[in-house]
């Protein structure tokens, strides 16, 4: 748990710098960020490292539909997640949780922000993905952590956009 707070902490620093967000506009985004140990059976799946899913949350005490908010959590799915990991020896625990904290904290940006529909379709979601991708790379690119380079290799062929991966598709089969 200490790995996945680092990171937290580190990919909520980089990703408000990155999209020039305030404190304040920061602390307006309300998210959490769980693990396997702490999910419902409706949180947890099988393949994704993680998920972002969007719930309506409501203060307590308040029966005002205007006092309705969006609410975030990131599901880490850990044992995806150590899968990986097990597959991969070269990729080390603190950055990988870094790359996946920071791009789910960029999709929340973007649905907060308006700048994707969280109710997408299923292409425009895979469109989206590459578009998160490689806004996650351009944070991550500079920063000095070791393993991390290991980690944005692996990530690579996510960055193309996906009307380019269809073309190879197409031109490959």
């Amino acid at each position: 748990m200490q790995i996945v707070n680092n990171a937290a902490e580190m990919a909520e620093e980089l990703v408000s710098n990155y999209h020039k967000i305030s404190a304040s506009q920061w602390l307006r985004r309300r998210y959490d960020i769980k693990t396997l140990a702490d999910l419902t059976s409706d949180e947890i799946v099988r393949g994704p490292l993680a998920q972002v899913i969007r719930y309506k949350a409501q203060p307590k005490g308040s029966s005002l539909g205007s006092s309705t908010y969006d609410f975030y959590k990131i599901c880490l799915q850990d044992n995806s997640i150590l899968s990986v990991i097990s597959k991969s020896p070269a990729i080390k625990l603190c950055p990988f949780a870094l790359y996946i904290i920071t791009h789910e904290l960029i999709h929340i940006v973007r649905f907060s922000d308006f700048l994707q529909n969280f109710n997408a379709s299923d292409e425009e979601m895979l469109a989206e993905e590459a578009r998160v991708h490689k806004n996650t790379h351009s944070v991550l690119k500079s920063v000095k952590l070791y393993g991390l380079s290991t980690v944005l290799k692996y990530y690579d062929k996510w960055r193309i956009p996906f009307d380019e991966l269809q073309t190879d598709e197409i031109q490959n089969n």
